[in-house]
């Protein structure tokens, strides 16, 4: 396997021909089995070098009687190291501020710090060293490679530049690839449509942003004058939100701009954050086992699920020292797969990405319902006008759901048997896809706030519900 150590060493310089489809072709097409072997070598290194320098996973393992010694296969690790969650790290950090006992490395090494916003609670800190650091821009432009994208191309990256991860490490990954990295940013007032300016200047073949910041800023180009096909833009990759994977998302952005849309990202935890992403022939997202070792489990047992089932991915750096993740449970709601892939890497895949969170599911008169699968209903809606909010809540003593959806400026403009040709077939595919009733509104063009970063579409709120209700009995 080229290049594949531990603690990593990476050839700087290195750069695979410009007509070969992989960056390692080895590594990324070798047989799943003789993969899956040098991985469990890394897993006994990376859990040795856990067990000398953490005594946070030190404290676990003992707890769960594990010992790396232990490692004889992939089912031992499976079986034996228990999981950790984000309150674990949190509470390790409370009580070994400012970034726990499982950094693993002197604190005069880390390089880089990133962390949560802490609006919520207490912030957890990332502590990244410099040796892990180039390895996360090695292992970004091997994918960003595996996306089609290449040396001299440009890439516009439009997301936040702050505590917030996603955009660093597209910045790390551009950079060693040898693309002109051009650090956007987003958020500032007045900033989307500086983008679109700034999009028709320089005609960048890469773009990077959330699924809902690329609608927004479609909407936006196109109130100012621009065309944002006219952009050029070749490949769009996303990630920190679903939507990339989610047909009427994905199918609306590639419409808006002609490009090519692929979905990526795990965890800010888990960087290099790309180890679940799509190619430029593979829909979906591949986990790249060689950089994260992604297991796909039962939410409550955390031991694998065979594939063609659903579970939560559970995620083990294979390539950092400094605070590494070992068996770090996402919390998360995917599908894998381990059939061929069409761009001939032979890695898991998940073929509907990232379903969302498992707490961001709520239960409606006992149906689970995600918030991706009403995304994916109403982006494929003829007349939509590009943001909607899911409204749950009670009424009386049955749960109900309620979908505000906004019409298009051309469809409102119809008016009367149009909008109510909406709702209907709203009220339809919803019910197909999610197997019951919901109650549609259908709303005037820009009632909903555009969002440069991650949209939050569902709203739990009673007296909104009761509200609505009354105001659809009143019109209807």
């Amino acid at each position: 396997m080229e290049q594949w150590s531990f603690p990593p060493r990476y050839d700087a310089d290195y750069r695979p021909p410009a007509s070969s489809r992989y960056w390692f072709p080895r590594r990324e097409t070798m047989p799943a089995a003789e993969r899956e072997a040098a991985i469990l070598v890394r897993l006994r290194e990376v859990t040795r070098h856990a067990w000398d320098h953490s005594p946070f996973y030190r404290r676990k393992w003992e707890e769960a009687g594990f010992h790396p010694d232990q490692l004889r296969t992939l089912e031992d690790f499976e079986a034996r190291v228990p999981v950790i969650k984000k309150a674990d790290l949190r509470a390790s950090q409370s009580a070994h501020p400012p970034f726990g006992d499982y950094l693993c490395v002197p604190e005069g090494e880390v390089f880089h710090i990133h962390g949560t916003s802490g609006t919520t609670g207490r912030p957890t800190a990332f502590a990244i060293g410099r040796a892990d650091w180039d390895a996360i821009a090695n292992a970004h432009a091997r994918i960003l490679w595996a996306m089609g994208l290449r040396p001299g191309d440009t890439i516009f990256i439009a997301a936040i530049f702050s505590l917030y991860l996603g955009s660093w490490g597209s910045l790390a990954g551009a950079e060693r690839l040898g693309a002109k990295a051009f650090p956007f940013g987003a958020g500032a007032a007045g900033m989307t449509a500086r983008a679109a300016m700034w999009l028709d200047l320089v005609k960048p073949q890469g773009l990077y942003a959330t699924p809902s910041f690329a609608l927004h800023l479609a909407e936006v180009a196109r109130d100012e004058g621009y065309d944002p096909r006219a952009f050029g833009l070749k490949t769009m990759f996303f990630s920190g939100e679903p939507g990339a994977s989610v047909p009427g998302v994905r199918d609306r952005i590639a419409d808006a701009y002609g490009a090519r849309v692929v979905d990526c990202g795990s965890m800010a935890e888990m960087t290099p954050f790309m180890n679940v992403s799509g190619t430029a022939e593979t829909d979906g997202m591949l986990c790249w086992q060689d950089v994260v070792y992604t297991e796909v489990c039962d939410p409550v047992k955390f031991h694998r699920v065979p594939y063609g089932q659903r579970g939560t991915p559970v995620y083990t750096h294979l390539e950092r020292t400094s605070q590494p993740m070992i068996r770090l449970l996402s919390g998360d709601l995917t599908l894998w797969e381990n059939g061929p892939n069409p761009c001939g890497r032979t890695y898991p895949r998940l073929p509907q990405g990232i379903f969302g969170r498992i707490d961001d599911m709520f239960t409606i008169r006992g149906e689970n319902v995600y918030p991706s699968e009403v995304d994916a209903v109403v982006n494929q809606l003829d007349g939509y006008g590009g943001e909607h909010r899911i409204v749950i809540s009670r009424e009386g003593t049955m749960d109900e759901l309620l979908v505000r959806l906004e019409a298009s400026g051309e469809l409102a403009a119809r008016g009367g048997d149009a909008l109510n040709g909406l709702r209907d077939e709203a009220s339809r595919r919803l019910a197909k896809m999610l197997g019951l009733r919901a109650k549609i509104e259908v709303v005037a063009p820009g009632t909903f706030p555009r969002t440069d970063f991650k949209a939050r579409r569902v709203v739990d709120d009673r007296e909104v519900f009761r509200d609505m209700s009354q105001r659809l009995a009143t019109s209807g």
